[in-house]
């Protein structure tokens, strides 16, 4: 009788292990930032790109950084990609080459991603434990009412103070 009662427990033990969220801080903060380039029209200059963000559609970021590092370096008119490409680095677990490229988005004021900027910058500073650093800027963030991300820096400080400690 015993052993019907301990293979269910096993099973149901097993099931929720594996579809279990996770759990770290870095990817319950980190979202991929939404594709906004597939629908574009093919051409002869952005097919390479069309074809990253196909791969980022499917959450294949390896595949996509690939594709979007060939097309900066054949293609730097659409600075947008380095965006993608920050979270292709966040998704693969590298938020210092992440921060690298919003450092290039950054350096090309481009306005229309200054909040992206911020946010994944804090996001980048997450991923990497430089929690302090993410902590100051969340919190720059979450005063600011109009800025795109101030609600999720306000969710993020509350786990940073209960991660923090303080």
């Amino acid at each position: 009788m015993r052993s019907p009662f301990v293979l269910f427990l096993f099973l149901l033990f097993t099931a929720c292990r594996d579809s279990a969220p996770s759990d770290t801080l870095c990817e319950r903060t980190f979202q991929p930032y939404p594709d906004l380039i597939t629908g574009r029209t093919r051409t002869k200059a952005n097919g390479v790109y069309l074809d990253a963000m196909a791969l980022y559609a499917q959450r294949d970021y390896v595949g996509a950084k690939e594709g979007l590092k060939t097309f900066l370096a054949q293609q730097r008119d659409d600075r947008s990609a380095y965006m993608y490409l920050a979270c292709c680095h966040l998704a693969s677990g590298e938020p210092y080459e992440a921060e690298l490229q919003l450092d290039h988005l950054e350096r090309d004021n481009i306005m229309q991603f200054d909040d992206q900027i911020d946010w994944y910058s804090v996001v980048c500073w997450v991923c990497s434990d430089q929690l302090d650093r993410a902590k100051t800027g969340a919190e720059r963030i979450a005063t600011l009412k109009a800025h795109t991300y101030s609600k999720e820096a306000t969710a993020l400080l509350k786990e940073l103070e209960v991660k923090m400690g303080r």
